[in-house]
């Protein structure tokens, strides 16, 4: 990869969390996320029911758009300290299992990369309602760029099952602003 550390790049980071006050963790991790760039947009919350076959609370799910100087790797390790500062430990947690907080580098600007730790875009983002529907909501033209689709046709389709509910919260007036 050879984007310079001077290029701004736009990253869409999906946010999820269901133990605890699971609001403030995602207001919390969007607080610490505004200081790794610019918060451009965040999406309302979405209760959402959790995917897998482990017994375990709803989520409330969203997704940010980050404008960073961050290079893709960087801004994953950032990504998995914000959720370790916030009580998630992977190393005792089951996979798909309950957590504080989960945050997922759904995309950054049109790369495609295949390494042993970063994946982009986001294996898994063509398939998750729960990630689709926020996204949607702040980027609806966005373009899947492998496979060309934009968000809504993504959404679109996928089956009606497991579909996301917007909860009565409300969107941050003035997202975090870095500093």
């Amino acid at each position: 990869m050879s984007l310079s550390k001077s290029h701004t790049a736009t990253a869409y980071i999906a946010l999820g969390s269901n133990l605890g006050d699971r609001e403030e963790h995602l207001r919390a991790a969007m607080d610490i996320l505004a200081k790794l760039g610019s918060v451009a947009a965040i999406s309302s919350f979405y209760e959402t029911e959790p995917v897998g076959d482990i017994s375990q609370p709803d989520f409330l799910n969203g997704v940010i758009k980050l404008r960073t100087r961050l290079q893709p790797e960087e801004l994953m390790t950032a990504l998995l300290r914000v959720e370790k500062e916030q009580g998630r430990d992977r190393s005792i947690s089951p996979p798909k299992g309950p957590r504080t907080l989960d945050l997922d580098l759904l995309s950054y600007d049109n790369v495609v990369l295949e390494t042993p730790d970063l994946t982009l875009p986001h294996p898994a983002l063509a398939q998750r309602r729960f990630v689709l529907v926020p996204l949607a909501e702040i980027a609806p033209t966005w373009k899947h760029p492998v496979s060309g689709a934009t968000v809504v046709q993504l959404l679109a389709a996928l089956p009606q099952e497991g579909a996301a509910h917007r909860r009565s919260v409300q969107k941050l007036a003035n997202p975090p602003q870095s500093t």
